[in-house]
This record gives structure tokens, sequence and C-alpha cells, in this order.
């Protein structure tokens, strides 16, 4: 049974869900692609791997934390988790454009459709999506929002154009 609850994040409200032990979701409240339907199903006491997750998220707001050990376990097809497995890849503080990811990947050319998976990312913050930069460094899409983008990559003193 998947459960979620209410987190207040440094970052904003989100919404975390979890199922058999790992972590399907952490969503900023009303991004794109937002799963309204699970937001309706109520909300339970974060204990367990919510809870973890929270404190987790909170570890990495503080600056305590850079890595995530909470177990991921994020559906989609398998290019999108081929996409999100490549964005655990890079390091803190780092960025990659996604035309780099997408050649990491062995498809070059495929900078869109890298695009569209990072987009689809139902791990926000865990699963580093923000650490991806348009081809010139610029700071490009992001479902919770570029302010939340550029906070993110401010705590981790990410320079927008340094490869990872």
């Amino acid at each position: 049974m998947m459960t979620t609850c209410s987190y207040d994040s440094a970052f904003g409200p989100m919404l975390l869900a979890a199922k058999d032990g790992a972590l399907l979701g952490a969503w900023f409240l009303g991004q794109k692609h937002f799963p309204e339907a699970l937001a309706a199903n109520g909300d339970a006491p974060p204990d367990g791997v919510l809870a973890r997750a929270a404190r987790e998220c909170d570890a990495y707001a503080a600056g305590q934390r850079r890595t995530f050990d909470v177990p991921l376990a994020p559906r989609g097809t398998p290019w999108q988790r081929a996409v999100w497995d490549a964005l655990r890849a890079i390091p803190y503080g780092q960025t990659l454009s996604y035309g780099e990811l997408a050649a990491r990947l062995g498809r070059p050319g495929s900078a869109r459709a890298v695009g569209a998976a990072v987009g689809r990312n139902p791990l926000s913050i865990f699963i580093p999506c923000h650490r991806v930069v348009g081809a010139k460094g610029d700071l490009t899409g992001y479902a919770g929002g570029l302010d939340r983008k550029r906070a993110l990559l401010a705590l981790e003193k990410a320079l927008p154009g340094r490869a990872a």
C-alpha cells in the first residue's frame, strides 16, 4: 500500500510518497506533473521511509548532506529510468547540459528526449535534475520552478557551465 505525507521542505511544501520501504515520489506542491490524485488520497504521519526522506532532505538543505541513502523506486519507462540513473551520477555542486547527458547515455543529439525525461522526474531533489542546465550553462526548465532550481544550485555552490 502506498503512503503519502505532506512535507514542509526548506525549498517549499512537498508531497512525499512511499511503498514497500522505498520512496516513489517527492514533488513540490503544484509543480508540473504534480500527482493531484495522490495528494487527494490523504496524509499519513511521516514515519518509516517518509520520515527518513524528510530528515535526509532537511540535512541536505542545512548543508550537512550531499547524497541520499533513502531507497528510491521511481516509476517510469526504461528510457526515463536510464536518464534518472544518469542524473544521480552528476556529483553534488556540478552541472551538466542536456546534450552532455544525452551523449553520456549513448544518444548524442537526443537532448530534447533527455529534457522530457528529466521533466518527468518524480523525485525532486533526491534525483538531482536541478543539476542539468542548458547548452550554454543557462538555467532552463525545472518542474518545481526556476527559483527553486536557482536555490538548489546556490546551496550546492554549483556554477552553471561547470561540467561533471
